[in-house]
C-alpha cells in the first residue's frame, strides 16, 4: 500500500483557466497508508476530480502527486496499480462470478492454482463463496458491487482502493448492509482507501477521516467526531449532522453574547472580538429541555415537532430564528407553546463571517 501525497495540486477543465473557476483549487495533503478517507460534499465540489487525479485518469493542471514519495504525476493509470470501484459496477456478463473475480489475476499471468486460492479467499471475505459458479447476470445490484470490490481486493499489488459513490444505486436497506460489509472487509487490511460520497452518513460510518469539500476547496479535514463537535465554519456545521447545527444571531457586549434579552455563555473566548454581531452555533443533540433556571437556560416557543421514528425534532422560535432540539423517542415532548431550553456552555461555539471564532 502507499502513502499518497498532493503537493500544490490544482486542476481546471478549461483551456484558459481562471483559478477562481478551477474544479480543484491548489491543495497539499497526505493520505496515510492503511487508513480510510471519505471525500464529502455536494455535486461539483471537486471530489471526483481528486479521485481521478489519484488514479491517473486526470493529469492535474499544476502540482505533483507522489506514491510513497515517488513522483507519479505523469504515470498512466495502468502503471499506478490502483483499484477503482465506480457508482455503476462493471461486471462481465458473459462470465461467472468466479471468472469475474479472477479476471485481474488472469490478466497478470497468475497460475491457475494460485488464482483459485486467491479467488476463494476473497469470495469468502465478501460472502459470495456459494455463488462462484453462478452467472454474473443473475446477481442483484448489491452483489454486483461486491464483485466489483472483490476484483480490487483480489490483487496483491494494489496501491490504493478508490471508490466513487459505490452505493448510490443500491436500495436503502441493502445500502446499510453493504456499507457495513465493505467496512468489515477493509478493516485490518493494510490498504489505503479513498471513498467519494455526497452522503454524510456513509462517510461518517465508513471512514477514519473525512475531507469536506466546497467549490473546489478542502474546507476541513478530521475524524467524524472532530467535524461534528468542532466545525470550522457554518458550511461544515450545516453539512455534517442531521438536522444541521443551529446558528443563532447574537449581539456581543463586553465579551458576552446576548439573544432576546438572554446572556449566553460560550466555549469560545469572545473577550477579544470587536464585532458587535456574531452567531452562536450548537448541535440540536445538545439542546436540552429544562424546566428550571440557570446558566444558558432560555424560554422559547415550540412551534412544531418532526417525528423521525427513534427521535423527535422540536422546532422552537428563539431570537430572530428557529432553534432545533433533538430528543429521544422515550422523552415525552412538551405541548406547543412556551418551552424552557438549556444550551450547555461547553457546546455553544461562536462564529463570525461564516467561520468559527478562534
Amino acid at each position: 500500500m502507499a502513502k499518497i501525497t498532493f503537493n500544490d495540486i490544482g486542476h481546471s477543465y478549461d483551456k484558459n483557466p481562471n483559478q477562481e473557476n478551477w474544479a480543484l483549487k491548489p491543495i497539499s495533503m497526505t493520505w496515510e497508508s492503511g487508513k480510510s478517507y471519505a471525500l464529502v460534499g455536494p455535486s461539483g465540489c471537486g471530489k471526483t476530480t481528486i479521485l481521478n487525479i489519484i488514479s491517473g485518469i486526470v493529469n492535474p493542471h499544476q502540482g505533483q502527486i507522489t506514491f510513497d514519495d515517488v513522483d507519479v504525476t505523469k504515470v498512466p493509470t495502468v502503471k499506478r496499480n490502483v483499484a477503482l470501484v465506480f457508482q455503476f459496477p462493471t461486471i462481465y456478463k458473459s462470465m461467472t462470478v468466479k471468472e469475474n473475480l479472477a479476471f485481474p489475476l488472469v490478466c497478470r499471468g497468475w497460475k491457475a492454482d494460485a488464482i483459485n486460492v486467491r479467488v476463494g479467499e476473497v469470495a469468502e471475505q465478501i460472502g459470495i463463496s456459494h455463488k462462484l459458479d453462478r452467472s454474473a447476470t443473475k446477481l442483484g445490484a448489491d452483489e454486483k458491487q461486491l464483485i466489483s470490490l472483490g476484483r480490487g481486493l483480489v490483487r496483491d499489488d494494489v496501491t490504493a482502493l478508490l471508490m466513487d459513490e459505490p452505493l448510490t444505486v443500491i436500495d436503502p436497506q441493502l445500502k446499510f448492509e453493504l456499507r457495513k460489509k465493505i467496512k468489515q472487509i477493509i478493516q485490518g487490511k493494510d490498504i489505503t482507501v479513498v471513498y467519494v460520497t455526497h452522503d454524510q452518513y456513509e462517510a461518517m460510518t465508513f471512514a477514519d477521516e473525512l475531507l469536506v469539500m466546497e467549490l473546489g476547496n478542502l474546507v476541513q479535514r478530521g475524524t467524524p467526531e472532530e467535524l461534528f463537535e468542532n466545525p470550522i465554519s457554518n458550511y461544515v456545521g450545516n453539512f455534517i449532522g442531521s438536522p444541521a447545527m443551529n446558528f443563532i444571531k447574537a449581539d456581543l457586549s463586553n465579551g458576552l453574547a446576548e439573544v432576546g434579552g438572554y446572556k449566553i455563555a460560550t466555549s469560545t473566548n469572545l473577550s477579544k472580538v470587536t464585532d458587535k454581531k456574531i452567531q452562536l452555533g450548537i448541535r440540536p443533540e445538545y439542546v436540552e429541555l429544562h424546566s428550571g433556571s440557570g446558566e444558558n437556560v432560555i424560554s422559547a416557543e415550540l412551534i412544531g415537532i418532526d417525528d423521525l421514528g427513534s427521535t423527535r425534532i422540536l422546532n422552537c422560535r428563539f431570537g430572530e430564528g428557529i432553534i432545533k432540539a433533538k430528543i429521544p423517542r422515550s422523552t415525552t415532548p412538551p405541548p406547543l407553546g412556551k418551552v424552557g431550553l438549556r444550551l450547555p456552555k461547553e457546546k455553544v461555539i461562536g462564529f463570525k463571517g461564516g467561520f468559527q471564532i478562534r
